[in-house]
């Protein structure tokens, strides 16, 4: 069989970008368009923030007879993995004596002042130094031992030097600088998108990309003839940050935010695994196993024990064990943390990971100078480091974890303890011919379509002419009560068709600069004040009068009666024009809710916190505005609950007869129920007395003894008994009669209440 011939790839090339849009939440839309031949690679360059926005917005299309078999980009795995590849324990941020402490074992030179040694770096420690002033300050203290078996301690200052004396050490600590000065690098990215087909076709990319935002910024140039009008320049400002040149390309700038968001889809991710260990072989003894009398707490575990509970692995010589807890700030326990412990002078190391309640053992771990590592996924890296594995015992040793990112880590060092944190066609067609782009609605955006290619290099910015028109402006002086500035203004009316994005302005005057500003969104048609400098030449005096209005207004309904009375507030303006010029002023009356402008008030515009008013002031003249507003306030009465303090003061009001004819009713019918309750009260307050003297009598009763005296008495008690029953029989009808009564009353009151409606002014 004939083996087939793969068809030739033309030379890469790069996918030049045709159109671009950019939006105002920093955000643009890049399409790119290339003619292929055969199977060709195509190139687009990117820094990595742009890299995960093409990633996941993405659109590759052969558009003939092909079709895009691959995209691919050079991956950069982050700085903290590829520090994993060497053998010295760096991270990004490292200190002296954590480089020192990395490089114990090795043979370095140390040279302090006039002292110097070399030998292997056995120890490096950090301790709390006092003063004699009782100031405490860390200081490193290191040691090393020559070959002829002496220790010389070195403090680790200013004046210490210390030199690697072993090539591999040095190499290592090559890469290690190689590594960090690898990740500032330029940022770039590159993206090969393989089309594969026949013949000549046509490719399409597009994506979007993190990009500045465009910026408006216009012109108002002011004629100096009055029967021209102004001239409105618009511009945007837009910056190339990408990774090519945009060369001939059709820009369109939106003035709206769709919703994007950032997700690093570019970085490569890693999973943390569990660590396995390996199975050791164990040779089995002939033993006899006693049974069990109480379960052993792993607290009280020592060699012997594990020696008993796992013959072998725990009965080597110089060997010990360690186990702990893995648990969060909180207390909470951490399980399936990687637990690494390792022996510092043989560098021999054993992990395991933390079972469900965050617990970890290592048998037969060799005794000495030894280092505890802890690893869990969200957490900051535990390293416990110079702490000596006793020989034949158990060890324990909980590690408490810290949230925080991959990249930090927490450093303990044994006596004394360290604390290290490291840390987007529906063009609108242009009525005026000096609008340098279209403009058009795009959703709920409005959009600027550059007429003219746009051409801007790679981290270069330009400004982008968009607008250019003449448009309605009157040139005022503006004042309001709020800032009391006077302000020279300008009225303009957007003429032009297009919606002006926000931003800033600047005015030319004679041709000279006149004044500068900022301005929101102005849609077409739609007017706008615009401040840009102060008018010295005009004074504004404000006096204001407030007073409450009588009455004037009664209304009267299903038993409700609502007063009405008027607050008056008026305020006089006295505007004075020094300038040899007229003036044209608008003053901007606050808008309060609930007030009216009283009869012959009219304002020129009203917003939702002012009312706008125009004066015109000839020059060296004074002019006076004066504005009355009035707001109504109402107060209800329930006719039924009206008493007499409140009809006192309501009659101190200009009522109409009938008001006052009506209340009079209304309070005479009340009384004559108040009086009919106060006889029922008169006569409960008797039962009451009748009542307890009947008691007392009835107590007097039980004490007489039988007597002929007694007997008299008994008798008089018990006519008293029967006069009192007689008068209680009376009482009790009399206030059931009242009762009724008043219950008449209170009917006739309600009926009286409802049948009274008006609704009269005075």
């Amino acid at each position: 069989m004939l083996a087939q011939t793969a068809k030739p790839t033309e030379p890469s090339a790069r996918i030049p970008v045709k159109k671009i849009v950019l939006y105002k939440n920093g955000v643009g839309y890049f399409e790119h368009s290339a003619r292929v031949h055969g199977n060709q690679e195509l190139n687009i360059d990117f820094t990595t923030a742009q890299l995960n926005d093409a990633l996941k917005s993405l659109t590759a299309v052969d558009l003939g007879e092909g079709r895009i078999s691959s995209v691919r980009y050079n991956s950069v795995a982050p700085l903290e993995e590829r520090l994993k590849a060497l053998r010295l324990p760096f991270g990004i941020n490292i200190s002296q004596a954590e480089f020192l402490a990395a490089a114990r074992g090795s043979r370095v030179e140390a040279h302090s002042g006039s002292a110097s040694a070399s030998g292997r770096l056995l120890s490096v420690e950090t301790e709390q130094v006092t003063s004699d002033k009782g100031t405490s300050r860390p200081v490193t203290k290191f040691s090393l031992m020559g070959d002829n078996g002496e220790v010389r301690n070195f403090e680790l200052g200013p004046g210490t030097s210390v030199r690697l004396a072993e090539r591999e050490l040095s190499d290592e600590v090559g890469k290690y600088l190689n590594l960090l000065s690898s990740s500032r690098a330029r940022d770039l990215r590159r993206m090969t998108i393989s089309a594969t087909g026949t013949g000549d076709r046509d490719v399409f990319v597009s994506y979007i990309s993190e990009v500045p935002i465009w910026k408006s910024t216009y012109r108002i140039i002011l004629p100096s003839k009055p029967s021209d009008k102004p001239l409105l320049q618009g511009w945007a400002i837009v910056d190339n940050t990408v990774g090519e040149d945009w060369k001939d390309v059709r820009l369109s700038l939106v003035a709206g935010s769709p919703q994007s968001f950032i997700q690093e889809i570019s970085q490569p991710y890693y999973a943390r695994r569990p660590v396995v260990d390996l199975p050791q072989s164990v040779m089995l003894t002939p033993q006899a196993h006693e049974g069990t009398l109480k379960s052993l707490p792993l607290s009280n575990l020592n060699m012997d024990s594990v020696a008993r509970l796992a013959p072998g692995v725990a009965g080597s010589v110089g060997s010990g064990g360690l186990y702990g807890i893995v648990s969060d700030m909180s207390g909470g326990t951490v399980p399936g943390a990687q637990v690494t412990v390792r022996n510092e002078e043989t560098g021999v190391s054993q992990s395991t990971t933390s079972d469900a309640n965050g617990k970890y053992q290592f048998f037969n771990v060799p005794a000495g100078n030894s280092a505890l590592f802890v690893n869990s996924s969200g957490f900051q890296r535990f390293d416990l480091t110079g702490f000596y594995l006793g020989v034949g015992r158990m060890n324990e040793i909980d590690a408490r974890l810290t949230v925080g990112s991959v990249s930090e880590s927490i450093t303990v060092q044994a006596a004394p303890a360290v604390l290290n944190s490291e840390s987007a066609e529906l063009s609108q067609v242009a009525r005026n011919q000096h609008i340098e782009a279209d403009g058009k609605e795009q959703g709920d955006y409005f959009a600027y379509d550059i007429k003219q290619p746009v051409s801007i290099g790679k981290n270069q910015s330009a400004l982008v002419p968009v607008l250019q028109a003449h448009v309605d402006i009157e040139k005022v002086s503006l004042w309001n009560e709020e800032s009391k500035e006077i302000r020279r203004a300008l009225w303009l009316k957007n003429s032009s068709d297009y919606t002006l994005d926000s931003g800033t302005f600047n005015i030319l005057e004679s041709d000279t600069f006149g004044g500068e500003g900022v301005l929101e969104t102005v849609h077409p048609d739609e007017r706008r004040l615009l401040s840009y400098a102060a008018d010295p030449a005009l004074r504004i005096v404000m006096d204001q009068e407030s007073h409450e209005q009588p009455y004037n207004h009664v209304s009267i309904l299903k038993g409700v009666m609502i007063l009405t009375r008027e607050d008056r507030d008026s305020r006089k303006y006295t505007l004075h024009n020094s300038d040899t010029t007229p003036r044209q002023v608008v003053i901007e009356h606050p808008a309060r809710e609930g007030w009216k402008l009283a009869e012959g008030g009219k304002p020129e515009e009203t917003t939702p916190s002012f009312l706008r008013f125009r004066v015109a002031v000839a020059p060296g003249q004074t002019e006076e505005l004066k504005i009355e507003e009035f707001h109504p306030e109402a107060s209800q009465y329930q006719l039924s609950d009206l008493d007499d303090d409140q009809v006192e003061l309501i009659s101190q009001e200009p009522l109409t007869p009938a008001v006052h004819d009506a209340l009079k009713r209304v309070i005479d019918q009340k009384q004559k129920i108040d009086d009919l309750d106060d006889q029922v009260n008169s006569r409960t307050q008797e039962i009451t007395a009748v009542e307890k003297d009947q008691t007392r009598v009835r107590e007097n009763m039980k004490a007489l003894k039988g007597s002929a005296e007694e007997r008299a008495l008994v008798q008089r008690y018990t006519r008293q008994l029967d006069q009192q029953e007689d008068r209680l029989n009376v009482l009790n009808k009399e206030i059931t009669d009242l009762r009724a009564r008043k219950s008449s009353k209170e009917s006739e009151l309600q009926k009286m209440i409802q049948a009274i409606v008006m609704d009269e002014s005075f």
